[in-house]
């Protein structure tokens, strides 16, 4: 039967709660400021869900997780259901497992002999809890039960007569301490006027409760027929009305049947509810009871300790998931795989600033000493790290994504701050990758592929690999070669000089070119312009520089610190891309500055090169020029070499000249 066109024919909207006139409700203008009681039905209410319920052995482990967690009160069985249920509250108590902050709660409907039955399983327990249920909407009373208003009450005080008569005698024996908590079944489609009478006659009846020694109750949206603010109204009149509000504990109880259980919750709270009662993931009949993590996560969220710790929260999902052999989407709130991950590319650059940005005011809240580390981030509400998680599944990177998602893999796994344009350059690799394969890129398959596109290898890659270079100063009016340089002198060169920069550079490199060992030889006024020089002399391989970005590594210690070189090239009568796209890049990374910008040139040349052919070495004999040992630069003796920086030149090489190894990249 299709759906029909004018539902109003078949189903009735829900009544308007009888405030009286004028009345202004109160719960829209409140806010939560402290956590509820929590109740957990895990063990009872959404055991009695599942398709195979829990062995006793599950529900101890399940019932140790929620002690650990910090629940201090938790529903724990339906003793007079089957003799399994009983023994389990009898063993948790005789086996001490029941620690003497937490009270214990059972389910009993309202007969005699299973009220009996479930206050005899509690006997020795330290504080108790009788859950004594009926339902009392009309459709119960009338269809159900086939009873009047009249005998519903009449029903109900006669098991609180039997509850209080029991429970006293079972104090005078065991020495146990009972609390009620009387459950309005049905109350979400109760009169409300009825709910409240039928709770007035079970607070006179029970008789004992007090401010200091308080009854409950249980306000129950057994099925959520209404929209979250009418379920708020009913809880708001019932609190407004009932008689000795004071010695009353008004329990939430929604169900989630129009997928609004949590919000019902929440308003239900700010319409006079102290204690809420649920399961973790909203595990339960139909589509479940709340869900106490989201409601929990909810308010820690807003800076309010709920008082429960989910630390680590993937443990406590995975122990649930398999206790009641369900699962969860990944996009469930709080906990799902995926909910602190983002792949579109709008998102991602929006976490990648935003940790950047809040790094930057954590880091001066640390130096000054001064204001707090307030977590504000786009698009991520609670720090993953909190519930153990960590950053690194933030931003996952799709075909979908965008640069800033890449840029943050490669900030995350090789610790490298990608220039902008090269984000839009390196990500148009990994993204042409992505829809080849089909899939997801993880941070291992972009890392290698950085690694594989910028020619980051102890070994040669490319069709050019830079082994090692032979880097000194020229005499500006004679170009002769003067002292050798430091391994600290390029530290102010810029990659390309000012107009006003007379120095002259000489650099003799030795390279893999296609599988062949060759020298080559070029001048320039800065190292990298006569590495340019060098291949364009011996190459023919002309290459002009664009932008260009330097960095420092710390490593683990600043005696480890190594520099990046990220430098874009193209060849004469080409220009960059405006936004990067297409453009070629190249990356150096040594202990060394000249290195790293000398390795930063042989890896945007890897990218460029393609398949043109180079011209063989020119076998022409050039005698070096006669250089004299300088004694000022004696202090060169004082300088502690280390890998990658300046190497003495063998005696058959030239007198004070060094030469510069390349170890490897990492």
């Amino acid at each position: 039967m299709p759906m029909l066109r004018d539902p109003s024919t078949k189903y009735l909207p829900y009544p308007d709660v009888p405030f009286p006139p004028g009345y202004v409700r109160r719960w829209p203008t409140r806010r939560t400021t402290v956590a509820p009681r929590w109740l957990s039905t895990d063990l009872r209410d959404g055991n009695q869900a599942l398709v195979n319920p829990m062995s006793n052995a599950t529900k101890l482990e399940l019932f140790r997780e929620l002690v650990k967690i910090g629940f201090k009160e938790i529903e724990v069985a339906y003793p007079s259901a089957s003799e399994q249920e009983f023994q389990f509250v009898r063993s948790i108590i005789q086996n001490g497992e029941v620690p003497d902050d937490v009270s214990l709660q059972v389910i009993t409907p309202a007969r005699p002999d299973l009220i009996a039955r479930s206050i005899e399983s509690l006997s020795g327990c330290r504080h108790a809890i009788i859950h004594l249920y009926n339902a009392v909407s009309p459709v119960f009373r009338e269809v159900v039960f086939r009873n009047t208003r009249e005998q519903t009450i009449d029903l109900t005080l006669n098991a609180v007569r039997l509850v209080k008569k029991l429970t006293e005698e079972e104090t005078a024996r065991s020495g146990t301490r009972f609390t009620l908590n009387y459950c309005l079944e049905t109350f979400s489609q109760t009169e409300p006027d009825f709910a409240v009478e039928l709770g007035n006659r079970v607070f006179e009846e029970w008789g004992k409760a007090t401010p200091e020694d308080k009854m409950m109750f249980n306000l129950a949206a057994t099925v959520e027929c209404a929209p979250s603010n009418h379920y708020a109204d009913m809880v708001e009149y019932f609190s407004t009305n009932i008689k000795h509000r004071d010695s009353v504990i008004i329990s939430i109880h929604p169900h989630n049947d129009r997928g609004t259980a949590v919000g019902a919750a929440e308003l239900g709270l700010l319409a006079g509810g102290d204690r809420i009662e649920g399961c973790l993931l909203g595990n339960g009949e139909r589509t479940g009871n709340v869900d106490l993590i989201t409601l929990a996560l909810n308010l820690y969220s807003q800076g309010i300790s709920p008082n429960l710790d989910f630390s680590t929260l993937s443990d406590t999902v995975a122990l649930v998931c398999r206790c009641n052999e369900m699962q969860i989407p990944v996009r469930y709130p709080y906990a799902g795989q995926l909910v602190f991950s983002a792949f579109a590319g709008t998102h991602q650059d929006a976490i990648k600033k935003g940790l950047d940005a809040q790094a930057k005011r954590w880091s001066e809240v640390d130096r000054s000493g001064q204001g707090k580390k307030y977590w504000a981030m786009p698009y991520i509400p609670l720090d993953p790290k909190d519930l153990g998680y960590g950053y690194e599944n933030l931003i996952r990177v799709s075909s979908q994504s965008g640069k800033a998602g890449t840029a943050y893999v490669i900030k995350q796994t090789m610790d490298l701050d990608l220039p902008r344009r090269m984000q839009v350059s390196f990500y148009k690799v990994v993204q042409d990758e992505s829809e080849r394969i089909g899939k997801e890129m993880t941070a291992a398959l972009i890392a290698s592929l950085f690694k594989q596109t910028y020619s980051l290898d102890p070994q040669p890659v490319g069709r050019l690999f830079l082994h090692s270079y032979r880097l000194f100063p020229l005499s500006p009016t004679t170009r002769e070669p003067s002292s050798p340089m430091s391994d600290y002198s390029d530290d102010i060169q810029a990659l390309v000089p000012s107009d006003e920069c007379s120095s002259i550079f000489r650099l003799e490199a030795d390279l893999t070119v296609d599988g062949v060992e060759r020298s080559i030889r070029g001048d320039g006024r800065a190292p990298v312009l006569a590495f340019l020089d060098a291949l364009r002399t011996d190459l023919a391989f002309d290459l002009e520089v664009g932008e260009s970005a330097s960095q420092t590594i710390n490593g683990d210690s600043p005696a480890r610190a190594k520099s990046v070189t990220f430098l874009e090239a193209y060849e004469p009568g080409t220009s960059p891309s405006k936004s990067g796209v297409g453009s070629f890049w190249g990356v150096g990374i040594s202990s060394d500055v000249t290195t790293a910008k000398c390795r930063a040139v042989v890896s945007a040349a890897n990218r460029i090169v393609g398949d043109r052919t180079f011209p063989r070495p020119k076998k022409i004999f050039a005698p070096r020029p006669k250089i004299s040992t300088v004694d000022s630069d004696s202090w060169l003796h004082e300088v502690k070499l280390r890998s990658g920086g300046l190497q003495p030149r063998s005696e058959k090489e030239m007198p004070g000249s060094f030469r510069v190894d390349t170890p490897t990249q990492t």
